[in-house]
């Protein structure tokens, strides 16, 4: 079975971050939503508080197959700044694993200089940030083992697209079906 390790920063988006857990959690996928805060409960942008289910001390990150980052302000600074975080993402673009981030997310992965050369978005004004990307408006760029997408509204396609990578297009197609997404 895959495994997907969610990150929840301070100031989170909590939909970005939330359609992703239920979206993959439908399609028997598991993901675990994990705290950089050293608390499980997680203040998201807008008053929302979300409970992970881990805290990264205590994440077995080898059994993960990706690493996902939210959006949201000052979440993405957060993630940023979280110096064990950063460390498994270089880790999991070395090995090649799965990476993805939505919204402001990207630039997490563009400062760390991992998508040079990739076909990457993010939120509209932040571009600046995906250094040596090969910049799209796309709602969602797939590139080789990174996935990134635009913001809240496009949280489902992306979560979408994670499901896509781990279950096919079959599976991710009847999920759209079943939650009458585009229909």
């Amino acid at each position: 079975m895959s495994k997907v390790l969610i990150f929840m920063a301070e100031g989170h988006e909590e939909i970005e971050a939330l359609t992703v857990v239920d979206l993959l959690r439908r399609a028997d996928i598991e993901i675990e939503m994990v705290s950089i805060t050293g608390n499980k409960k997680v203040p998201g942008a807008h008053g929302i508080t979300t409970y992970c289910d881990k805290l990264i001390e205590n994440t077995d990150f080898e059994s993960a197959d990706m690493l996902v980052l939210p959006g949201g302000m000052p979440g993405t600074l957060n993630l940023e700044l979280c110096e064990p975080l950063m460390d498994q993402v270089h880790g999991f673009n070395t090995s090649k694993k799965g990476l993805a981030a939505i919204c402001a997310a990207p630039t997490v992965f563009g400062k760390a200089g991992i998508l040079k050369g990739k076909k990457a978005t993010c939120y509209p004004g932040m571009e600046k940030d995906l250094l040596d990307a090969d910049f799209s408006t796309d709602p969602v760029c797939h590139d080789g083992h990174i996935i990134t997408s635009r913001g809240m509204g496009t949280a489902i396609p992306f979560a979408l697209e994670i499901v896509k990578t781990f279950k096919g297009a079959d599976v991710a197609d009847k999920l759209a079906k079943g939650i009458v997404y585009k229909v």
